[in-house]
């Protein structure tokens, strides 16, 4: 009898990407016929077996929550997986987490690897690659198949399921009404590049303060980061020499980079450089000086994310298909960053 093998697997024998596998075995006219028939035949050679899914809903609960996140070590990840776990365990549920780490091909696997019967619904939030790709056909092809999904944060706009937000345009908006309202003129904005949709919004929110103001946007104060893991030399070129009196980073490592770029320079924070970040981490609170932030409130996200897939799991046996979409309130935390003495 011939050994089963996974989506990864064949992709590896024929040299060819996992989403070219998943697609090919559902006859996407995207992939050649050449491909298609190569893939369809080694499946069957190796005995490959996709996941029944819908099959396994019908007869069987698990009582366990499938959570993909883009990255383990990000503080506001953290929170939110606590908000998830505390109402997920007070409704019986268990909660398996996997970390795609900003990889499509991994948040592929994770998918496959939960859907096989592990869990009965998935939470996620997409990696880098994914809405770099803008390829969603793994997470459409498992809704399709008969399992709830909620998204939160990095959401996928054209999917149609439940999502949890935050209001990230209003966020940006608020921290450079911050700065701009404590004098600031010249307000350096440190973000992602614009296929990461947080980023892209909250550069929008910056823009949007800037000419609530009138003031127009320099596109020499805006730096865009593609290697958010690898951002320390980007950002001391790019404030090296700069003319600035304020800086809104769109997440917590780029502003305590950024804090320690400046402080190297010999400019103080606030009183040369005021400074604002997104997301009130342990780095945030604890940094000298201590860091103005946008809370997303990640442990509210994470318990609002956790009911609306138990609601769809218990509450939905009707077949009634209604989603939602959930926006959190963001709040603005005035620290030392800000702070000038004697205000």
């Amino acid at each position: 009898m011939k050994q089963k093998v996974t989506l990864k697997q064949i992709a590896k024998e024929l040299d060819v990407s996992i989403s070219t596998v998943s697609k090919a075995l559902k006859g996407s006219k995207e992939i050649s016929e050449d491909t298609r028939q190569k893939v369809k035949a080694f499946a069957k050679l190796y005995n490959y077996k996709p996941n029944n899914i819908a099959l396994s809903l019908k007869n069987r609960k698990t009582k366990t929550i499938g959570v993909i996140i883009p990255e383990i070590i990000h503080h506001f990840f953290t929170t939110v997986i606590g908000g998830i776990e505390k109402v997920a365990n007070a409704n019986g549920y268990n909660v398996i987490i996997c970390s795609s780490n900003n990889s499509f091909d991994k948040e592929v696997l994770n998918m496959e690897l939960l859907a096989s019967g592990s869990a009965d619904g998935f939470i996620i939030s997409v990696a880098k690659e994914t809405q770099q790709k803008d390829d969603h056909h793994h997470i459409l092809e498992t809704m399709n198949q008969g399992m709830p999904v909620v998204m939160f944060d990095r959401v996928i706009d054209e999917l149609i399921c439940d999502k949890v937000i935050i209001d990230d345009v209003r966020g940006g908006q608020s921290a450079t009404s911050h700065l701009l309202l404590n004098g600031c003129r010249r307000v350096a904005l440190i973000t992602t590049v614009d296929y990461i949709s947080v980023g892209k919004l909250r550069t929008k929110g910056y823009k949007r303060a800037l000419m609530a103001y009138d003031i127009e946007v320099d596109d020499d104060l805006i730096l865009k980061i593609e290697d958010v893991s690898n951002c320390s030399d980007s950002i001391h070129d790019f404030l090296k020499d700069k003319d600035i009196d304020g800086v809104f980073a769109v997440n917590e490592l780029f502003a305590v980079t950024a804090a320690r770029v400046l402080k190297n320079q010999g400019k103080t924070i606030p009183e040369d450089v005021a400074l604002v970040g997104f997301t009130d981490g342990i780095l945030s609170k604890h940094f000298i000086p201590s860091l103005s932030t946008v809370s997303q409130h990640g442990v509210q996200m994470g318990e609002r994310t956790a009911q609306l897939l138990i609601d769809k799991l218990e509450k939905n046996e009707e077949g009634i298909e209604e989603y939602k979409t959930v926006i959190i309130d963001t709040s603005l935390i005035q620290r030392e960053s800000t702070q000038k003495k004697g205000n």
